[in-house]
Parts: C-alpha cells; structure tokens; sequence
C-alpha cells in the first residue's frame, strides 16, 4: 500500500503513531487531543514528543500555567515540539520593579490579593504560529511570539518577536538566517497551507516539503 493510500490519523487522535508492532507510541501525541486547560490553544496535527511521556502534557510543556493563569499559551497548526521543550510563561514572573523579587505572599502572612510582593498585572500571552519546529532542550520565555514557520534550534532561550521562516538559536536566540526571501515568506503567508484540507496538503506533500515556493503557489486554491 502507498502512501497515498494509507489514513492519515485525525487532528483529535491521542497517539497518532502506530509501531511495527502494532501499538501506538506513547511518546508523542497531538496536542489538541492530550491537552485540557482552559489557558492554552493548540492548532490541528500540533504534536509533542517526550522520551519519558509525562501523565499531564500542560504541566511538562508549561509548568507555571495555572488554571487561573490570566496569561494564554497559544499554538499554531503543524507545529513540532521536540524532547524538553519549555514554555516559560509569565505566571512564573516574580516582582522585579523593586529592591527585592521575594514573594512573600506565597508562603502566606495574609492573603495573596493585592499583596505588593506580586505582580500586579497580567503578563502577554506567548504565541507559537504554524508550522514551527521547536528543538530538543529549547525554551520560550513569557510573551515570545515566534512567527510562523520558524526553526527554533536545541537548546535556544527564545524572547521578543521571532519573524516568520526564520531559523533561530542560542542563548539569547538570535536569527541565524532566513529561510526564504522576504517575497516569498510573504506569498507564503498569503497561503497558509496549513488551512488547507489535509487531504490537499497529502497530496501536496512533496510540493510543501520542498524548496520550490513558486511552484507550491501555482497550486494554492
């Protein structure tokens, strides 16, 4: 049986990958189906992979999100979230406009409302786009909003605005190079082929995989 011919699991699948032996593997999962919490977004197909897989996605991929979290962790369609990936998101800020960044309020002494050893404002949302490959190791801090199709390299600390299809790491992350030349990142920004039905996109499979953005656009509907 080809390609082709083989099902593509549903963006709601749990376990999308099946083994040889027939099991499914536990280590990665699409996001959308394995996350429940009212502070986080995820697109279809969005997957994540852990070699050791956590009993609760939302708090191996971003500890400090809470329930009442006024912060959201937003995520793109088609995004890949590789081993140890961290998103840092800002309900994990302590106070740092003063002498000391102790919270007090925490360990108690009185109640948490309006005490002046916590921020007292929300911190931005942290927003992923489509299609971004986020590597082994890397961390998001709070408020990054990183473009669409953007490479994010192992281990990289990201912050700020990473601009759409570039590739980007260290630590601070930095823009190593971009993938595309700026008319084409804007022709695929007019696409968004990750809207596209996924039996379009499996069709398409070797055009959007490949380098030739002006032949993937003849095919745009």
């Amino acid at each position: 049986m080809s390609h082709k011919d083989a099902i593509f699991p549903a963006p709601d699948t749990s376990h999308p990958i099946t083994l040889p032996d027939g099991t499914m593997h536990a280590g990665t999962v699409f996001l959308a189906a394995a996350i429940d919490h009212p502070r986080i977004e995820v697109g279809a197909y969005s997957y994540a992979s852990a070699h050791h897989p956590p009993d609760d996605w939302a708090a191996h991929l971003a500890p400090y999100l809470y329930d009442f979290s006024l912060e959201r962790l937003i995520i793109g369609k088609f995004c890949q979230i590789a081993d140890g990936v961290q998103f840092i998101t800002a309900s994990a800020n302590h106070r740092y406009d003063g002498i000391s960044t102790y919270p007090f309020a925490v360990f108690g002494g009185g109640g948490r409302e309006g005490r002046p050893s916590l921020p007292q404002t929300a911190g931005p949302d942290t927003i992923i786009g489509n299609d971004v490959w986020i590597g082994q190791g890397a961390k998001v801090l709070p408020g990054a909003q990183i473009g669409d199709g953007v490479i994010v390299g192992a281990g990289s600390v990201v912050s700020g605005n990473v601009a759409p299809f570039s590739v980007i790491g260290g630590n601070p992350a930095t823009v190593r190079r971009k993938r595309f030349t700026p008319a084409q990142v804007e022709m695929l920004g007019a696409i968004c082929w990750w809207d596209w039905p996924i039996e379009r996109i499996l069709a398409l499979e070797e055009l959007i995989c490949g380098g030739d953005v002006e032949a993937l656009i003849e095919h745009a509907p």
